[in-house]
């Protein structure tokens, strides 16, 4: 994998419930290919579930498309979850993507609440769009011999703080 260009994978499902463990196996394969460890791999499918579910859940009143993303770095996997079944400019996307702000909801995605503070928990970085449709895009980063255990800011070595 050259340090420039991403592979890139693209799908499209149809937002319906029976779908949804479609995208997880996919997530599930791709992960495994890249060398993600089990428990990762795992927080991944429900945090790609959980955002699909919500799709399925809020972005459409009738039949609709999720459009699932994957760009595979050499240090880490981005997963975007679109409600929109086209293509979309990924780069204009970028851009416009800011972190997740727990106390502004946006769009539908928030409706219950625990979803995306589920897939925050989950994941190492989350950034939402809701400009044209909601945008999703979590990253989870590859652990490599314990080297970047520190990405959220813990240490496992730092002491419980009481």
């Amino acid at each position: 994998m050259s340090l420039h260009q991403a592979d890139h994978i693209e799908m499209s499902v149809p937002a319906k419930p029976e779908y949804v463990g479609v995208v997880r196996l996919t997530v599930s394969g791709i992960a495994n290919r890249v060398g993600f460890t089990y428990d990762d791999i795992e927080d991944m499918k429900i945090a790609v579930a959980e955002a699909c579910t919500n799709v399925v859940a809020h972005a459409y009143e009738d039949e609709g498309m999720i459009a699932v993303s994957f760009y595979l770095h050499s240090n880490r996997m981005e997963i975007v979850i679109a409600d929109k079944g086209q293509s979309f400019d990924m780069e204009g996307i970028r851009e416009r993507l800011g972190p997740v702000d727990s106390n502004k909801p946006v769009g539908d995605l928030k409706e219950g609440g625990l979803g995306l503070f589920l897939i925050n928990t989950l994941m190492d970085k989350v950034e939402i769009s809701d400009e044209s449709g909601v945008v999703l895009m979590m990253t989870k980063f590859l652990q490599r011999d314990g080297v970047e255990q520190s990405v959220n800011g813990f240490s496992s070595a730092q002491p419980e703080q009481g």
